[in-house]
């Protein structure tokens, strides 16, 4: 590919959103559940937080998510109690306005669900929702790449959020 002069403004542009995605998630983004086994507690960032920051940060046109590959890693059927433990594993392309991309993995697990199809719907849910956030995770700080950073992570979750006042905004939907 031959080499492109960018003009002043695409310059501009471009190190104003690496300064966006550079800067780290506040406390408001950040939520804790207990560990596997009730170990350490998990820090991590919910999909819906994120997919509205990669909005504000990219524009709600401004980006794309795409399946790149969904598999069923086991269904296992206990034949007493007919509960399903059910395995996804996702893998999803984040595309921006400009071509570039990042792809990465996503898992989705469910013990013990009443059915095959309940539990085939939460599971593809959860894995695609998981392999979107570790996707943008890769576009920098902002989008929860400093959660990788357990100093970082330590220190956020001390932060004490104040709770939001008032009644959320209601917008009518004619």
């Amino acid at each position: 590919m031959a080499y492109q002069e960018l003009s002043e403004a695409t310059t501009l542009k471009i190190a104003n959103l690496q300064a966006k995605l550079n800067q780290k998630l506040g406390p408001e983004y950040i939520s804790q559940r207990p560990g596997p086994g009730g170990g350490p507690k998990l820090t991590y960032a919910e999909g819906w937080k994120i997919i509205n920051l990669a909005n504000e940060v990219f524009g709600f046109n401004g980006w794309s998510s795409s399946i790149v590959n969904l598999t069923t890693d086991f269904i296992d059927v206990n034949p007493e109690t007919k509960r399903c433990n059910i395995s996804i594993t996702a893998i999803v392309r984040v595309t921006l306005r400009d071509g570039v991309y990042h792809e990465d993995l996503g898992h989705g697990l469910i013990e013990n669900a009443k059915s095959k199809g309940q539990g085939l719907a939460k599971c593809k849910k959860e894995a695609v929702t998981d392999a979107i956030k570790r996707a943008l995770r890769n576009f920098g700080n902002l989008l929860g790449n400093c959660l990788y950073d357990k100093s970082y992570a330590q220190e956020v979750v001390k932060i004490k959020v104040p709770p939001v006042s008032g009644h959320p905004r209601r917008v009518a939907v004619s």
